[in-house]
């Protein structure tokens, strides 16, 4: 019997690992992330921490299930553009806090950067999924 492979797959499970696993952490940890939390923002932090924590891991399920991958990778790409900016946050948080190490300052800066391959990784599953 032949099998087809899903192309989608792998890179699917990827960022769906990474997604609940952060989605968790919002839950575990929920001080670190209301600390990124742009202050712009109206209302509490924690309602965006527990918000984005919810988000990552309903996007994560998409992305598991090969019926719902194709949207998966939708809702992963905009879901990674909406977090950039407390992303953004963290980043200039730490490169200003002269307590935080320097290691701990280059990589909150070139984390950045790494949205952009999650972004295209996030599409490329959404337009190779099957289903």
């Amino acid at each position: 019997m032949a099998t087809t492979t899903d192309p989608a797959r792998r890179p699917a499970l990827l960022l769906a690992g990474g997604l609940a696993g952060a989605g968790v952490m919002h839950f575990v940890t929920p001080k670190f992330f209301d600390s990124i939390v742009p202050p712009a923002l109206p209302g509490q932090a924690r309602t965006y921490t527990y918000a984005s924590g919810v988000a990552e891991l309903a996007v994560a399920g998409t992305l598991l299930v090969p019926r719902t991958r194709g949207l998966g990778g939708k809702l992963a790409a905009l879901l990674f553009l909406a977090v950039f900016p407390a992303n953004v946050q963290m980043a200039v948080d730490v490169a200003t806090n002269p307590k935080a190490s320097p290691l701990f300052k280059v990589g909150s800066i070139l984390r950045l950067p790494l949205q952009i391959p999650m972004i295209t990784t996030a599409l490329s599953v959404s337009r190779k999924a099957k289903g």
